[in-house]
């Protein structure tokens, strides 16, 4: 695997750059990193590996100098740019995070993969406090300002978490901290894995108001790993990842996301279940390796 020095993987893990960059200060820095890293990346895998697969949409472009099958996933938003260039290189196997996103593509070889959880590091608390959840970037399109809206309309108090990107500072500035009074609305700022625990496990619901087509959303898993239900708005990938019912409730307004909070009636074990059943680490690592020996197996019978 190659990523950062910083990373934790339990397996061999090769690397040029000691630390992460997050969140991105100087973009065109970081763009020559990242091409700087990944064409390293490439011509060291060549040595040992079969087939490469991708996480940058950089690293296709190095698909021309080698015979080696590539595997892309895609994991941001759509960009009209980015499908042009992913055009001009049919031969890559496109791996979509939701249904909502391939949708949105038209490419030869295109499949979805859900993203999976280690449930191991998630503790499923039974027992909820009268409190709403959210965590995500501070950003108009996460729908920071709706779900602070939910609360003052419900009158249950909403507990923030979530970084605030030097981008979204004004947005921040103006509509979000003048609503927090450490009450009814808490900021408690970013959340490492243990705080999304506490967080997230001890929510009644967390809520997800996002304002844009999100291509997944892994902290909705996040939440239901916790037991804890989610009530979203109906943008992208979330008709995929929330049951309605089962794992939380989709949402038509806020008026609705409103109503909802206040009749919740969720089992937690209920919604844990959920998530084991269709979102586990082992049943994406299991897509993913059927789609690497499918690659590889066309590519003999190719040859």
């Amino acid at each position: 695997m190659y990523a950062n020095g910083q990373s934790n993987v339990q397996i061999e893990c090769r690397w040029l750059y000691q630390n992460s960059e997050w969140p991105i200060k100087q973009p065109e820095r970081a763009w020559v990193r990242e091409l700087h890293h990944t064409s390293w990346a490439i011509k060291d895998a060549l040595n040992d590996c079969n087939l490469i697969h991708a996480q940058s949409p950089q690293a296709i472009a190095f698909s021309h100098f080698t015979e080696r099958p590539f595997v892309l996933t895609l994991h941001g938003p759509h960009e009209q740019y980015l499908s042009e260039y992913y055009v001009n290189h049919p031969q890559v196997r496109y791996v979509c995070i939701s249904d909502a996103q391939c949708r949105q593509e038209s490419l030869p070889h295109l499949c979805t993969i859900h993203h999976g959880i280690d449930l191991t590091l998630y503790r499923l608390i039974e027992q909820k406090q009268k409190y709403l959840s959210f965590i995500g970037r501070i950003a108009p399109i996460k729908g920071t300002h709706i779900a602070i809206d939910v609360a003052r309309r419900t009158g249950i108090p909403l507990k923030i978490a979530g970084e605030v990107q030097p981008a979204f500072r004004e947005y921040f500035d103006k509509k979000i901290r003048p609503q927090i009074d450490g009450t009814l609305v808490e900021y408690v700022g970013p959340a490492d894995l243990n705080a999304k625990n506490e967080l997230l496990g001890n929510s009644m619901a967390m809520l997800f108001p996002i304002q844009w087509n999100e291509p997944f959303g892994l902290v909705m898993l996040e939440a239901m790993a916790c037991g804890t239900p989610v009530l979203a708005m109906p943008g992208g990938s979330v008709p995929e990842v929330v049951q309605d019912g089962v794992s939380g409730h989709i949402c038509r307004n806020i008026r609705d996301m409103a109503k909802r909070a206040q009749s919740l009636d969720f089992r937690a074990n209920a919604v844990r279940h959920y998530v084991e059943e269709n979102f586990s680490i082992e049943k994406m690592v299991n897509k993913y390796a059927r789609l690497y020996e499918d690659v590889l197996r066309n590519e003999r019978v190719a040859a």
